[in-house]
């Protein structure tokens, strides 16, 4: 196939000499087809081009800082730029911490709720839920950020408290005071990673939701009757068609969120109590993230502490590259319908 027309290769028998000649059917695109193909491509190239202007304009303003803090950038826990000490190892860790709570909160429920939309519910108690999940995607972070100040933050403490105390043998779950006994007190448990993971989580789940719930519709109808004709219950069929067919919408929609939840900052910048050291104990109070940092100093920094924000974005930047490629990667290798076919 070219780009201009469409060819077919033939062959056939020429009578006379009786060889096989190929023949060539080709058929003409259309205006429409040229223009449509045309749109296409500058629309790609121009998500490719403001892609890399934006990396090319975070690297131009984050050179000073870098060619000063070299690659102890990446390692370094403090962030003081006037003191030529600064850091994203801290900021970097509770990003991360914070975008992997949400992934543990958001992933069995938008697994679940896409189930429940996709299988379970009819008519048009489905259509009202599909539109009311759809409408929570709509709502501002900054909403999701109040709501997990004042209301979440007080009703999950007891949560994590519960937590600690029963597992707290398990190190990121421990709640300890410098000496290494256990802390009971509420202020312990408050601004932690943990809550803001919970808050960042219910963020994302309407995004997973709806990428899972197309994935699972799209399961072929013959295969769902099949298994039902080999006797499988509900769940045996959501097992062996459903879920197969729907695994690369699973694993899209799951990196899509943690694509977000990298980079949330209004609704984690109003729960956290930022710090500059990594805290290993998720339940404990004290935390940070990037984005955090950059809207916490953004409006008191220097030219040369603007800069050094701009280097922690461009670290988020790359980093949100590499999540959203290798989401492409593993979304291309499992194909939905795939382990359904098997």
């Amino acid at each position: 196939m070219t780009d201009a027309s469409t060819e077919v290769i033939e062959t056939r028998a020429d009578a006379a000499t009786g060889t096989a000649s190929p023949r060539s059917l080709a058929t003409r695109a259309s205006v429409a087809d040229v223009w449509f193909r045309g749109f296409l491509r500058a629309a790609g190239t121009a998500t490719v081009g403001i892609m890399l202007a934006v990396g090319l304009f975070l690297a131009l303003r984050a050179s000073d800082a870098l060619s000063v803090a070299g690659f102890s950038f990446l390692t370094t826990e403090e962030w003081s730029p006037q003191t030529g000490e600064f850091g994203v190892a801290a900021v970097l860790f509770g990003t991360v911490t914070i975008a992997l709570v949400a992934m543990c909160v958001s992933i069995p429920l938008s697994v679940g709720t896409a189930l429940l939309l996709s299988e379970v519910v009819r008519g048009r108690l489905r259509q009202t839920l599909i539109s009311l999940v759809d409408l929570m995607a709509a709502v501002p972070s900054i909403v999701f950020g109040l709501w997990g100040l004042f209301f979440l933050q007080a009703a999950i403490i007891p949560v994590s408290r519960w937590i600690s105390t029963y597992f707290g043998w398990i190190p990121i779950f421990a709640v300890t005071d410098p000496s290494g006994a256990p802390l009971t007190d509420a202020s312990a448990f408050t601004s932690s990673a943990f809550i803001a993971g919970v808050v960042v989580g219910m963020m994302v789940i309407p995004i997973q939701t709806s990428v899972m719930r197309e994935a699972f519709t799209q399961a072929p109808p013959g295969e769902r009757e099949g298994a039902y004709a080999l006797g499988s219950t509900r769940w045996g069929m959501i097992r062996t068609v459903v879920l197969p067919f729907g695994r690369g919408g699973m694993i899209g929609g799951t990196m899509l969120g943690l694509g977000r939840a990298l980079g949330e900052t209004i609704a984690v910048y109003l729960v956290i109590s930022p710090i500059f050291t990594i805290n290993w104990h998720v339940l404990q109070t004290g935390t940070n993230s990037v984005s955090a940092l950059i809207a916490l100093r953004y409006g008191e920094a220097s030219a040369f502490g603007l800069s050094a924000l701009m280097a922690a974005g461009l670290v988020l930047f790359i980093i949100t590259l590499i999540v959203n490629f290798s989401a492409s990667l593993i979304v291309a290798r499992s194909r939905s319908g795939a382990g359904s076919e098997a």
